[in-house]
């Protein structure tokens, strides 16, 4: 189904727009929540830049599921998914409304049928909400997540992004939430607040932004097939999925701009994508 025939099946309530960026964002610590960091300031810029979506879709490392889904409550809950973090960070509400019709056409669109199927009980994580209140303070767009099915292989996630590309001409904003770099266990907990990295995350780091310049897509599927530096930046894939959510949405007139691009305590990079 090419996509102009894609777009028959987006809501009517959507009208033509001009092509959406695409977004990663690199989350880091849920504390970016309430903080106001150089992280947190790089997603403001971006606000500044962003015109007011019909609607959001976010793809967040902490959504993983057997199967495929997608939110569809009218009003979709905060999760506070983590634990020994400050009451404030726990206090945070971001009400924004959910849309389900947009999940419903979403279950439609990907094919094939029966790909997707309608979540009525998960809501925002903190991949999410940490990082589109920065954009979105006033929780005035409708947003929805889309799960990450842990059963499957990096071109599968790819090739269901592919499909979801046509939404970006129908102000949809779509953000892939995650962290290319991403080993908690590796973390050099006496340089936490330091932009340092180990050899093999800035190894790893380097191979994978100059692939996503050149735009070769297909290394950066191929993750699992380069050695022992992205065995160690990468050592679980569900904070590196989203990244190639965000990169199957590219089109070839997209310009990418590298922004936090900055890694943390060794093992973490903060490096975000924007496509526009």
């Amino acid at each position: 189904m090419n996509s102009l025939n894609q777009l028959q099946h987006i809501s009517d309530s959507f009208g033509q727009s001009e092509r959406m960026p695409a977004l990663f964002l690199g989350h880091g610590s849920p504390m970016n929540g309430i903080e106001d960091n150089e992280f947190v300031q790089g997603f403001k810029d971006q606000r500044e830049l962003l015109d007011k979506p019909n609607a959001i879709i976010v793809i967040s490392a902490h959504w993983e599921t057997k199967g495929t889904f997608v939110t569809a409550m009218e009003h979709p809950k905060t999760i506070h998914d983590f634990g020994g973090f400050p009451k404030a960070l726990y206090d945070v509400q971001y009400p924004a409304p959910g849309h389900p019709e947009l999940a419903n056409e979403i279950t439609e669109l990907i094919q094939p049928k029966d790909t997707v199927h309608l979540d009525h009980k998960w809501g925002l994580d903190h991949g999410a909400w940490t990082v589109v209140k920065h954009l979105f303070p006033d929780a005035n767009v409708p947003i929805i997540q889309l799960s990450i099915d842990y059963t499957k292989p990096a071109d599968y996630h790819y090739a269901l992004a592919k499909q979801l590309k046509a939404l970006r001409h129908k102000g949809v904003l779509i953000i892939g939430s995650g962290n290319i770099v991403h080993n908690l266990r590796q973390i050099a907990w006496n340089k936490i607040n330091d932009y340092y990295a180990y050899d093999w995350a800035i190894e790893a780091d380097s191979k994978i932004k100059s692939w996503i310049l050149d735009g070769n897509h297909q290394a950066l599927i191929d993750f699992k097939s380069h050695g022992t530096a992205f065995d160690l930046a990468i050592p679980t894939p569900e904070h590196y999925l989203p990244l190639l959510y965000t990169l199957g949405l590219q089109n070839k007139q997209d310009d990418i701009l590298l922004f936090n691009d900055k890694p943390l305590a060794g093992s973490l990079t903060m490096t975000s994508v924007k496509l526009s």
